[in-house]
């Protein structure tokens, strides 16, 4: 199975620091040589000062299991990198995790090449964030889908979360996916054929679920607008349960999810499980019997000759998170904190629906401006 696309890191090359010599002593009858020799050895200087290159602002990614080339937020994170090089001259890097223990070994494998910025993906890298984040004050960092602080109830600091309180050299850049997963459920119930449509997970986490919270919202808010009952499979908000692939890798339980959800009656699927879903896009392709919603990222312009069964995608623009923070680092303004990305500050939204009316994108503008101000609220329609 061919991977969606691949990312190709491209380094820049450090700029060349001049240094000025100090000026020589001036010469005298008796000590001509040495004033000669003075003024070789300042030009040496010179030579060897314009030779030395500078240190550039070094920025490393460490991403979460599903690697640098997900099609997904490690990814979409990694594109806010590139473009920062391009931008800033900056050296830019990542290192994969294959595992969980990798997590730790690659933040300090960063650490001791000083880096300057350090940014991690992902809920699961949380703890060893915070963790390194303390011991090294000194240095910068940023994690995506995560915040602080995350110690709550009975969490154990250092354990089970990452820290009691805010940490001023983190930056969590949070996003409000389930403000573009309302009006992709709104968009899902109204193409479904069937009356059935669905969405599962990788792992149940707040990052993952917190789209499917979103989409389910979105489907019941058309039922009320339209008197109808589409119907959601693979997640209940009010049980706070669904169906979960338990893994971020398989493409093999991308086919099989959507295959099982196909038998229901399903005919949109949303996958919530970075290149699991891949495999829900191969299957509805070789069989023409549903349609996919993708997430982080436009997924039309990803798939190739398989764009044709992405109906839209929830974006969520980890690129500009990313290079907000890179930008604000290089240029002595960064700050700890909490950066949220919501339909409002454009850091998320829907991609084109394939196929819609102008009637129901209207419907989709008008509910993108209502969630804005407020008006409208994922929480109000679900009814907590």
């Amino acid at each position: 199975m061919k991977k969606i696309y691949t990312l190709l890191a491209a380094l820049m090359v450090a700029a060349m620091l001049l240094a000025a010599c100090a000026p020589a002593a001036p010469a005298t009858e008796e000590a001509p040589a040495s004033s000669e020799a003075a003024s070789s050895e300042a030009a040496s200087s010179e030579v060897a000062s314009s030779e030395a290159p500078a240190v550039a602002f070094k920025v490393g990614q460490v991403t979460d299991l599903g690697g640098i080339d997900d099609d997904s937020f490690n990814a979409t994170a990694y594109k806010g990198i590139e473009e920062a090089m391009a931008d800033f001259g900056i050296e830019g890097k990542y290192l994969e995790s294959q595992g969980q223990s990798d997590y730790a070994k690659n933040i300090q494998q960063f650490l001791d090449e000083d880096t300057d910025l350090i940014v991690t993906v992902g809920f699961l890298l949380g703890v060893d964030t915070a963790t390194f984040a303390k011991a090294n004050p000194e240095t910068m960092f940023a994690i995506v889908d995560y915040s602080y602080p995350d110690c709550f109830g009975d969490a154990v600091e250092g354990t089970s979360c990452g820290s009691a309180t805010e940490l001023p050299n983190v930056m969590g850049l949070t996003f409000q996916t389930d403000e573009a997963g309302f009006l992709a459920g709104y968009a899902a119930a109204a193409s479904t054929q069937t009356g059935k449509v669905a969405t599962f997970g990788g792992i149940n986490i707040p990052p993952v679920t917190i789209f499917m919270r979103g989409f389910e919202a979105g489907v019941m808010y058309y039922n009320a607008q339209k008197g109808t009952n589409v119907e959601v499979l693979g997640w209940n908000s009010a049980a706070a349960d669904g169906a979960f692939t338990g893994n971020f890798e398989s493409l093999d339980d991308g086919r099989s999810f959507a295959e099982s959800f196909v038998q229901e009656g399903a005919d949109i699927i949303m996958p919530v499980a970075g290149p699991v879903g891949i495999g829900s896009v191969a299957y509805c392709f070789e069989t023409s019997a549903c349609k996919v919603i993708g997430v982080d990222s436009d997924w039309a312009l990803l798939a190739g000759e398989q764009s044709s069964v992405i109906l839209t995608s929830v974006l969520k623009n980890i690129n500009v998170a990313v290079y907000d923070t890179i930008e604000s680092a290089v240029n002595g303004e960064f700050a700890g904190g909490v950066y949220l990305g919501t339909i409002a500050n454009g850091g998320v939204g829907l991609a084109e629906v394939a196929g819609a009316s102008d009637e129901l994108n209207a419907e989709l503008e008008a509910i993108a401006a209502a969630i804005a101000d407020g008006s409208l609220t994922v929480s109000g329609v679900l009814g907590e």
